[in-house]
């Protein structure tokens, strides 16, 4: 899989994506240090322990670069930016019983903002998976030769 490239200036208007969840009771937000381990335990039963890992680096953060969704008190979803190398976006990812309301839209948006908030002009997804829904949602562009990238030596995870 290889990378994307993200024009931070003409990400679309946030908003009307938060605003869509919020019938729903559903809020996106930045996370708080105190939700550190609740962040951690959700994105470790839903994904990776790996990815659990590269989320705490989120909260070392001044702001914090870790969003979540929540409903009902409850983490349903997360993203987090600049943990796994600065300027990247990811990893993020929704509990799968929530997926397909546009929480995932909503925090990938929230995500990139942040980025643009510290300064970055232009975002990086790395290794990203869906990239007809970045190209369409963030006009995203694949950059070329970016095969392996950061990811040229990944540890085995069951070591």
């Amino acid at each position: 899989m290889r990378d994307l490239l993200v024009p931070l200036l003409r990400l679309p208007a946030l908003e009307p994506h938060l605003a869509a969840l919020r019938p729903h009771g559903i809020v996106v937000r930045r996370s708080r240090s105190y939700e550190m381990s609740q962040t951690r335990r959700f994105v470790s039963r839903f994904f990776t322990e790996q990815w659990a890992d590269e989320t705490l680096i989120a909260f070392s953060r001044a702001p914090i670069s870790c969003h979540i969704a929540t409903h009902e008190r409850k983490i349903i979803g997360f993203a987090v930016a600049d943990v796994t190398a600065r300027g990247f976006f990811g990893p993020t990812g929704v509990d799968p019983a929530y997926r397909g309301k546009g929480l995932g839209t909503a925090l990938l948006l929230a995500a990139l903002y942040g980025l643009r908030e510290l300064g970055y002009v232009y975002g990086i997804i790395g290794w990203a998976g869906p990239v007809s829904f970045y190209m369409k949602t963030v006009n995203a562009t694949p950059i070329e030769a970016s095969v392996p990238g950061i990811y040229s030596d990944l540890l085995d995870p069951d070591e």
